[in-house]
């Protein structure tokens, strides 16, 4: 299998970011694996990810300037990927890019030969991680997992669940990269 984007999404509270954080941690270095890293809308300090952070109005104009390989709205924020973050794709090395389930077929026209992992929880897990995270109302998190319930993923995405040990998604998450079909739910 050639080395490619591996284009990772799935609601919040599923916990991208933590399997991708447990991938960064223990794939072997010789995997040759990069972390596209996002721009996004929000402070630097906001916790989380780290970012390149932006105003709205320098984000938009580096719309306009073409800066971005990708670029998606999702809850509230302006998401970006530029292009120099998927400069390893020529030298076939992997990339992974924390993207968003509603630009998928943006990506996938931008990039047809992209791996789409889709992660999953429960939803009962997802509303425990929510809530204590605190940053939603009772109602707005319900918002969210109704929005989850209605997407489907692509033929041929790859969909990890991540209810267990983070380590076992994480493993799923290299088995896709190494060719291997990730544990449906």
């Amino acid at each position: 299998m050639s080395r490619h984007l591996v284009y990772v999404m799935g609601p919040s509270g599923v916990g991208k970011d933590s399997v991708l954080a447990w991938v960064k941690a223990h794939a072997p270095a010789a995997a040759g694996i990069r972390f596209a890293r996002r721009t996004v809308t929000r402070a630097a300090d906001a916790g989380g990810e780290d970012h390149e952070p932006l105003t709205v109005e320098a984000f938009e104009q580096a719309v306009q300037a073409h800066a971005f390989a990708l670029h998606w709205q999702a809850n509230g924020l302006h998401y970006g990927i530029r292009h120099g973050q998927l400069a390893p794709l020529k030298q076939r090395q992997w990339v992974l890019v924390n993207g968003s389930r509603g630009h998928l077929p943006h990506a996938l026209a931008a990039y047809p030969g992209l791996t789409a992992v889709h992660i999953t929880a429960r939803p009962e897990t997802v509303r425990q991680r929510l809530l204590a995270r605190g940053r939603e109302s009772t109602e707005e998190v319900e918002a969210r997992l109704r929005r989850a319930r209605t997407f489907v993923a692509p033929p041929g995405a790859r969909c990890i669940a991540n209810d267990g040990a983070l380590a076992d998604a994480g493993r799923a998450l290299l088995r896709v990269m190494q060719g291997e079909q990730a544990p449906s739910r």
